[in-house]
């Protein structure tokens, strides 16, 4: 089990995704503004406990969505710590960032666990295979991967020489 991370104001993030934005929510208001119009181009006039009843659901529903998606699947990395949903690690647990997978065959880190409380990488995301200490492998995931993967190389660098081939 990893230990909570303190990731105090000290800490400047690396690199941050947010999960979801609110802009979502704004369904709410057009889907009830499109039923009032339904109405009025049926030649009823407004009736307004339906198109009240479509923005007040629709802003509701995708408002919990949103709040969801924004704790369980933002990422920030900062120099001490990288935090996936709501699961956090220190980076000096990160031992090695493993390549992009190539070919049809997909590699072992593939099939190891997500980071976060998810069962697996979220949809949207992609996964980043990374070695870590007491010989454990997990996956690293955001949708700008490869800004992850940079940033994530960058770190394990500095602490950790790039293995040399002769």
């Amino acid at each position: 089990m990893t230990e909570p991370v303190a990731t105090g104001p000290a800490t400047e993030p690396l690199f941050t995704e947010q999960g979801a934005s609110w802009l979502w929510v704004l369904a709410g208001p057009a889907a009830g503004i499109s039923m009032a119009l339904i109405q009025l181009s049926a030649g009823y006039g407004i009736q307004w406990v339906v198109p009240g009843a479509f923005f007040v659901l629709v802003s509701g529903f995708l408002a919990i969505q949103v709040k969801a998606a924004r704790i369980h699947t933002s990422v920030e990395l900062t120099a001490d710590a990288l935090r996936q949903g709501t699961e956090t690690i220190r980076t000096s647990e990160i031992l090695r960032v493993y390549p992009e997978a190539e070919g049809a065959e997909a590699p072992k880190w593939q099939y190891a666990r997500a980071l976060g409380e998810l069962t697996g990488v979220p949809r949207g995301r992609t996964g980043i295979g990374l070695k870590l200490s007491n010989d454990r492998t997990a996956q690293a995931w955001a949708r700008k991967h490869q800004q992850l993967r940079a940033a994530l190389t960058n770190i394990v660098e500095e602490r950790i020489p790039p293995e040399r081939t002769p």
